[in-house]
C-alpha cells in the first residue's frame, strides 16, 4: 500500500496540467462575461433556480456578478502562473461552487466536473515547479509528487467517462434517435450542416460516443495504444467543441492526457530545463490514515451517486429524479408545454397565471420540463401572491415529450404544488407515471423524418 500510494514520481504532468487548467478556468471566468452568459443567466433573471437547499445563494445585485466573474478569471490566471497557488485555487473553487449551486437553468455536467476538479486541485502540490511560488521559495520547489496524486485524477476521469458510456446504452440512443435530433439543430452550420444530417453520421456519433467514453482511459493507460488514443481524443473533443459548443470542457479533456504520457516525453516537449526525477522514494506522510479515509469516502460517493436514480420509482428519463450529478451527458431531447393556474384559498375560481412574467426567456425554456424547477416556481408564485395579501394554491399542467415523441402529462394538475414538500431521496407522487412508450415507434419515426414533417416541427 505504501509503495502504491506514496512512492514519489515525476510531477511534470501535474505542473503542466496546472498551467492548462488555470488558463482554461480563467477563460471560463472572463468568457462568461464576454459571451453574455453572466447577463442571461445571472443578471437578467429576477431570481435563479438554485439547487434546493441553497436558497441563500442568489446573484449579487446590479453589476455585481460581472465583477464576480472577472475576479474569478483573475484567480484562474494566478493558478496558471502559480502565484499564491493554494489561496487562488481555493478562492476559485469556492466562487465557482457558489455559481454552480445558485442556478440550474444552465445546468451542465461539465460544470459539475469543473467544480470537483477545482476542489481536488486545491489539495494537490501543483505549484512546486514552474511557478512563481517555487521561484520565490526554493524550499517549496520539488520535481516529484506522491503517486496518489496521479491516481485520484485518473480515477476521477475514468468514473466520468465510464458512467457517460453506460448511460448511453438505452434504445433511443442505440437506434440513433437522439443523435438525429441533436444534429437536426445543426443543419445550418456552415460547410458541414448537410453532412451532419446523414444517417451514417448519426450511427457514428451514437456508437463512437459509447466506445470512446468506455475505452479512452484504457487506451491512454497502455503505452502501445497511447498515441492512437490521444489522436482519437483530439478529434473527438474538437468535433464536440465545434458542433456542440460546450465551452472549455473539450480542451480540459484533452489536457487530461498530460497524466498519461511519460515525464520524459512531457519534459522534452514542454519543460526541457526541468530536473529529472528518478529516485522513486517512498515517503509516508503523517496524515496517511486520514488521507486514505477521505479519499475512500470521496470515491465511494463518486461511484454510488450516479446510481441513485435506481432507488427512485420510474424512469429517470421521465422523472428527472437522480439525473443531475450522474454524468448523464447529452442523453436526451426534452420538450414541453406548461400552463400555470392559481386559486385563492378563500374562495374563487382557478385562473390562468402568467408565469412567464417572472422568468427570463432562458428560464422559461428550462423550467417547463423539470419537476424540481416546477416545484420551485410554485413556491415563488405562492410567495409573490402572499406579499400581495393572497393565499393561493398553485396548479400546473405540464406536458413533456422525450426524444421527439408525443406529449404526455408530467404533473398531476389537481395537486397544489405550492403545498407539497420536497424530498431529496424519495419519489414525488405528483410526478405522473411515465407513459408506456414515451418515445415514438418506427412508423412514427419514419413519418417524423419526412422532409415536410421535419420542417413543420
Amino acid at each position: 500500500m505504501n509503495k502504491f500510494l506514496f512512492k514519489h514520481i515525476d510531477n511534470t504532468g501535474l505542473v503542466l496540467f496546472r498551467v492548462a487548467f488555470g488558463l482554461l478556468i480563467a477563460i471560463e471566468g472572463y468568457g462568461a462575461v464576454a459571451t453574455g452568459w453572466v447577463r442571461r443567466t445571472l443578471v437578467e433573471p429576477e431570481f435563479t433556480f438554485n439547487f434546493i437547499g441553497f436558497e441563500f445563494l442568489q446573484p449579487l445585485p446590479g453589476d455585481g456578478m460581472y465583477y464576480y466573474f472577472i475576479l474569478m478569471g483573475t484567480f484562474g490566471v494566478l493558478v496558471m502562473i502559480g502565484y499564491k497557488y493554494r489561496f487562488s485555487m481555493f478562492c476559485y473553487a469556492l466562487m465557482w461552487s457558489c455559481v454552480y449551486l445558485m442556478q440550474k437553468t444552465s445546468y451542465n455536467n461539465h460544470y459539475y466536473l469543473m467544480m470537483l476538479l477545482c476542489w481536488i486541485m486545491v489539495f494537490l502540490p501543483a505549484h512546486r515547479w514552474f511557478s512563481i511560488d517555487s521561484w520565490k521559495n526554493s524550499a517549496l520547489k520539488s520535481p516529484s509528487m506522491p503517486r496518489w496524486v496521479l491516481l485520484i485524477l485518473i480515477l476521477q476521469v475514468w468514473i466520468v467517462y465510464t458512467y457517460a458510456s453506460v448511460a448511453k446504452m438505452y434504445p433511443d440512443w442505440l437506434d440513433t434517435t437522439v443523435a438525429e435530433l441533436f444534429m437536426r439543430g445543426k443543419r445550418d452550420y456552415w460547410l458541414i450542416g448537410s453532412f451532419l444530417q446523414l444517417d451514417w453520421v448519426h450511427w457514428c456519433i451514437a456508437y463512437v460516443g459509447i466506445l470512446f467514453d468506455l475505452l479512452i482511459v484504457p487506451l491512454l493507460l497502455w503505452r502501445r495504444t497511447r498515441l492512437i488514443g490521444f489522436c482519437i481524443s483530439i478529434f473527438f473533443h474538437l468535433f464536440n467543441s465545434f458542433v456542440f459548443q460546450i465551452g472549455i470542457f473539450p480542451y480540459m479533456s484533452i489536457a487530461f492526457a498530460l497524466f498519461f504520457f511519460s515525464p520524459e516525453v512531457l519534459r522534452k516537449r514542454f519543460l526541457p530545463k526541468k530536473t529529472v526525477y528518478t529516485a522513486g522514494e517512498i515517503i509516508v506522510p503523517t496524515y496517511k490514515k486520514p488521507l486514505i479515509a477521505v479519499l475512500s469516502i470521496y470515491f465511494v460517493i463518486q461511484v454510488l451517486l450516479p446510481l441513485r436514480h435506481w432507488t427512485f420509482k420510474d424512469d429517470v428519463l421521465w422523472t428527472e429524479e437522480g439525473h443531475r450529478l450522474s454524468w448523464r451527458m447529452m442523453l436526451r431531447s426534452r420538450s414541453s408545454n406548461l400552463s400555470v393556474y392559481v386559486q385563492d384559498k378563500n374562495g374563487g375560481e382557478r385562473i390562468r397565471y402568467d408565469y412567464k412574467a417572472l422568468l427570463s426567456k432562458k428560464q422559461q425554456r428550462s423550467v417547463k420540463s423539470k419537476p424540481d424547477m416546477l416545484w420551485q416556481l410554485a413556491q415563488r408564485i405562492k410567495e409573490k401572491e402572499a406579499k400581495e395579501g393572497r393565499d393561493v394554491s398553485v396548479f400546473m399542467d405540464a406536458r413533456v415529450k422525450i426524444n421527439g415523441g408525443i406529449y404526455s402529462k408530467l404533473i398531476d394538475s389537481e395537486v397544489d404544488l405550492a403545498a407539497e414538500k420536497w424530498y431529496w431521496y424519495k419519489h414525488h407522487e405528483w410526478i405522473l407515471p411515465s407513459p408506456e412508450k414515451y418515445h415514438y415507434g418506427e412508423n412514427e419515426r419514419n413519418l417524423h423524418r419526412s422532409p415536410l414533417i421535419r420542417q413543420e416541427r
